[in-house]
């Protein structure tokens, strides 16, 4: 009976990892979920691991990838997200590697008019704007300002 729960879970579990990149939290949260005991989680979690369902590096490469085209965050707002979700140091380096510098410049160039844009104000209050802006968005403080200046 327990066995049938398991191959039933490990479907399941399967089924959510094909349909989009997941952390191995969330899988083995989902596999909470739907009732199994921690040794089974490991287990089938595993075993999910070897079939290459779940992949943290590959994940954590989407997820960056992803966030930065679609939600133009920045690194420190994705590598933030990243942790929050288990995801190891190096997988974390890893997902920033699929950022390419040049790119993240021009994001950076687009918000800074787009942003500055829909203000109004002095030069000073609308740069202070623009940067808080940028740096609530994940941008490092440092570049944000540079560029702005």
């Amino acid at each position: 009976m327990r066995d049938d729960k398991i191959k039933e879970a490990k479907a399941k579990a399967g089924h959510f990892c094909a349909y989009q990149e997941r952390s191995q939290q969330e899988v083995r949260d989902k596999l909470y979920l739907l009732g199994l005991y921690s040794d089974e989680v490991e287990l089938v979690l595993s075993e999910l691991i070897t079939e290459n369902y779940v992949n943290e590096e590959r994940f954590a490469r989407s997820f960056a990838s992803g966030k930065f085209r679609i939600k133009q965050w920045g690194r420190r707002k994705i590598a933030y997200a990243l942790k929050q979700r288990h995801i190891s140091t190096y997988c974390i380096s890893r997902a920033m590697q699929e950022i390419p510098q040049d790119e993240y410049l021009q994001t950076i160039e687009l918000l800074i008019a787009k942003k500055a844009r829909s203000l109004t104000g002095d030069q000073l209050s609308i740069k202070r704007k623009v940067a808080n802006y940028l740096i609530s968005k994940g941008f490092e403080g440092e570049l944000v300002w540079d560029m702005l200046n």
